[in-house]
């Protein structure tokens, strides 16, 4: 692995892990602009930081897992909330039960219940 893989992640890369088509992941750099955003390299290519990585993968849940709109979303982020819920969506897409505490669960009862509110 090259020194620049560790710190850039090429867009396909990204939508093979994440199972998104690039052109969705496009997409959200313009509907998602304040999180999301890509460095562009020689001829146009996009790269994302892995921390870009996780925003996206918690976006992806919120849209797909949770069934929350765009526009939810965007007020979370707007809000200044995304942090604190990037933080509870694990970024795996399966969770073993016994990994989970009871703090974890309530964290997470309360987090929807606000985005619930904002909605």
């Amino acid at each position: 692995m090259e020194k620049q893989d560790l710190y850039f992640v090429p867009i396909n890369e990204v939508a093979k892990r994440l199972d998104i088509p690039a052109h969705t992941l496009r997409y959200w750099e313009k509907q998602f602009g304040n999180a999301i955003k890509a460095t562009t390299g020689a001829a146009g290519r996009r790269y994302y930081r892995p921390e870009v990585v996780e925003k996206i993968a918690t976006i992806k849940t919120l849209l797909y897992d949770r069934g929350m709109t765009i526009a939810g979303v965007k007020k979370m982020i707007h809000n200044g909330e995304f942090s604190a819920i990037e933080n509870a969506v694990p970024v795996r897409s399966e969770i073993v039960a016994s990994e989970i505490d009871d703090s974890e669960i309530d964290l997470a009862i309360d987090l929807l219940k606000q985005a619930d509110e904002l909605l």
